[in-house]
């Protein structure tokens, strides 16, 4: 057997601010502290935990923080991250269909911590929610997909053009589109199209934006909006109308786009912004640009959780 080639996509450290920062003021509660500081730590050995694993495995393998990457991903036979749905987000961006990724959740939420804090503060950690290991069961995952036991899944990604030239990003999760200050009122239309035909009619907007998701995005932001669940696997996108003005009776604005559909979307305002999976990738639009939507994008190929496939 060849030996196999990983990358591991590591949360950096430092977005824990530590007992010692200046972020941390004298009114910062002590159990905040506490908190913080064992979120950094629990981390810190997450990571120490699956570098020691893979010592013991025929494997090769390099480390990148996160915030160091910037070149596509290429020449390796497997991502592993090691963080929380952000990390692999950040992942995502940066690969083509060609390569798996494994998500390791590092710091999962503790039921009994959340529950101990409720009065204090929020003590709920990371979600993981596409991550399909944590240290307890790393290494059998591992395993698995060095012997060719586990076998990944095509996930649905999102293609985005602006004005017919293509971004080179392709959302795993979600978009919204709106004017750079949340407080502005966002002007645009939309339709749906099907091979070169319109299959909805023009809907006029004003409201806080759009956001449009994935089936893997739709349990974040669109569900906390009033959307719903869809199956992981599922390649149409889920559109909703963020606070409409005077939405009357129009069902259009909270919709899917269907595999073989796009959305056309022209903005009328002066200024807007596209932020993809989140506020850390953000690309421009103005006035008069016309925004196409669709889900022929290439898939990223992830090892699921077993909720997912059972």
């Amino acid at each position: 057997m060849a030996r196999r080639r990983l990358l591991l996509l590591l949360k950096p450290l430092d977005v824990y601010p530590s007992h010692q920062s200046d972020k941390l003021s004298r009114f910062t509660s002590p159990k905040v502290i506490n908190y913080l500081d064992n979120r950094r730590t629990v981390h810190s050995n997450a990571i120490n935990f699956c570098q020691n694993i893979l010592k013991k495995k025929f494997v090769d393998w390099d480390t990148v923080y996160r915030s160091n990457l910037s070149q596509p991903i290429r020449d390796v036979d497997l991502v592993v991250t090691i963080g929380g749905d952000g990390t692999l987000l950040q992942a995502s961006h940066f690969m083509d269909n060609s390569i798996p990724i494994l998500g390791i959740n590092s710091d999962p939420t503790k039921a009994e911590e959340v529950e101990e804090h409720s009065e204090d503060f929020d003590a709920t950690r990371s979600t993981g929610h596409l991550c399909a290991a944590t240290i307890k069961n790393f290494e059998q995952m591992l395993d698995d997909i060095l012997e060719n036991r586990a076998v990944p899944s095509e996930v649905a990604r999102m293609s985005i053009n602006v004005n017919s030239k293509q971004l080179s990003i392709f959302p795993l999760n979600d978009v919204l589109i709106a004017h750079p200050c949340p407080a502005t009122v966002s002007r645009f239309s939309f339709r749906i199209w099907r091979e070169g035909e319109q299959c909805s009619p023009l809907l006029n907007s004003r409201s806080s934006g759009l956001r449009v998701s994935t089936a893997a995005g739709s349990t974040a932001a669109m569900l906390s909006a009033g959307g719903f669940r869809m199956p992981i696997l599922s390649r149409d996108l889920q559109y909703l109308v963020r606070e409409p003005i005077s939405p009357g009776a129009n069902s259009s604005v909270h919709g899917v786009v269907k595999s073989n559909e796009s959305m056309e979307i022209k903005w009328f305002s002066e200024e807007g912004l596209i932020y993809i999976d989140g506020s850390h990738v953000v690309f421009s639009v103005q006035f008069g640009d016309m925004i196409e939507l669709s889900p022929k994008a290439p898939s990223l190929n992830v090892f699921l959780p077993s909720h997912f496939l059972s």
